[in-house]
């Protein structure tokens, strides 16, 4: 995998702002930083973005444990597992273009149902189904955020980014082992994912200086415009 200092620079900012979003409303390191990545290092995909933001989860959730929604939690992770494996089969099946606009679409069609219709009850069902794509798309692409995000848009910021770190912290846990076993976790694709971490840290310290803004009124609208942003970039970057 050949990264030129110029595919560096950019990787290191992308992940940087993408750690500050999702240290912010819960998610979107993957959602912002894939696009530009796929771009530079395509090949450092999914691994390399999955294993930066593997810590973030972790963070986001010792942050604010006290609002996990412990009762919903189980369920996503019981979608989270079998997710994973049909995952790991769509990586090794289907092409990068022809996923990218899947979860795109899909994306987007997600963002129009929950402005048009009335907010979906988080119960063992919709946890599970949400779980369950989540890890799916984020297996496969790294882009796992916003099946479960939606589900929760409607919820408290503490509650939103505690819920959702403690689903993808476990949920990356299950893909990493994924990758591990089938070979996908490589020694350039380890080092890249090291390289980004420093990038990753800081804009995960800066995060916390913005939960007050965008918990006022501002969260269900950030969450709502990555998910848009991220499915028309996936779909854009599947099309092109």
């Amino acid at each position: 995998m050949d990264v030129g200092a110029g595919a560096l620079v950019v990787a290191l900012a992308v992940v940087l702002v993408g750690a500050l979003v999702q240290g912010t409303i819960g998610f979107g390191i993957n959602l912002f930083a894939a696009p530009f990545i796929a771009l530079v290092v395509p090949e450092a995909l999914p691994v390399s973005l999955v294993l930066v933001a593997w810590p973030v989860g972790a963070v986001t959730a010792a942050r604010e444990h006290h609002a996990i929604d412990r009762a919903a939690l189980p369920w996503l992770l019981a979608g989270a597992l079998p997710g994973t494996l049909v995952g790991l089969l769509i990586v090794t099946a289907v092409g990068a273009d022809e996923l990218a606009i899947i979860v795109g679409a899909v994306t987007l069609l997600g963002v129009v149902l929950s402005i048009v219709t009335p907010p979906i009850h988080v119960d063992a069902t919709s946890a599970t189904v949400a779980g369950f794509v989540g890890n799916m798309t984020g297996t496969a692409a790294s882009v796992g955020g916003p099946p479960v995000a939606l589900l929760y848009q409607h919820h408290r910021g503490p509650t939103v980014r505690s819920t959702l770190g403690v689903f993808f912290s476990v949920s990356a846990t299950f893909s990493v082992v994924g990758y591990l076993a089938t070979g996908e976790v490589t020694a350039d694709r380890f080092w890249f994912a090291l390289a980004l971490f420093p990038a990753m840290l800081v804009g995960l310290w800066a995060s916390r200086h913005f939960h007050h803004l965008v918990d006022r009124v501002w969260l269900r609208p950030a969450m709502l415009s990555m998910c848009a942003l991220a499915g028309t970039a996936a779909v854009l970057r599947g099309a092109l």
